[in-house]
């Protein structure tokens, strides 16, 4: 085999179109699954099948994206952080970041779970900027329990602590 033939074959190879296919035809598997799902709506209009469908929607385009990224050459694999070794320590904060709702919705409230949920796992990506995690994760708590008192759903006392 020619070098340049050989170099041709190596950099189509090197270039994992194949994967934006497979993310687009999980995404039409999604799209096709929702059909067989019921159209009724509920009291916000939306219906069960509307999540699905956003999701295959999503991954097709997504799909479509990545391989237009993998074509143009700008798909690149991150080879640097797979060789990192794992940080336990790193991994333990975010195991707690998911487990502290459990021990603390009930007496702390939504809004102060969620703070220091969103502030723990952080840490645990590596983020140092602890107030200002604890203040992003502390406003996202309070946007989400207001949002879902307004469709009448409750998630408990704003701050119990407060009565």
């Amino acid at each position: 085999m020619p070098i340049a033939e050989e170099a041709s074959l190596r950099e189509r190879r090197s270039k994992p179109w194949w994967l934006g296919l497979a993310l687009a035809i999980m995404g039409a598997l999604w799209l096709n699954g929702a059909r067989g799902i019921a159209s009724t709506t509920n009291y916000i209009g939306l219906g069960p099948a509307a999540i699905v469908l956003a999701i295959g929607l999503g991954l097709v385009v997504l799909g479509i994206l990545l391989i237009l990224q993998a074509l143009r050459g700008d798909f690149r694999a991150v080879d640097d952080e797979a060789e990192a070794p794992p940080s336990r320590a790193a991994f333990m904060l975010a195991l707690a970041g998911v487990a502290i709702p459990l021990l603390t919705m009930r007496w702390l409230g939504f809004p102060l779970t969620a703070m220091l949920a969103f502030a723990l796992v952080t840490h645990g990506f590596g983020s140092r900027r602890t107030a200002l995690d604890l203040a992003i994760g502390f406003v996202l708590g309070a946007a989400a329990w207001c949002g879902f008192s307004r469709l009448g759903i409750s998630l408990g006392g704003f701050l119990p602590l407060l009565g």
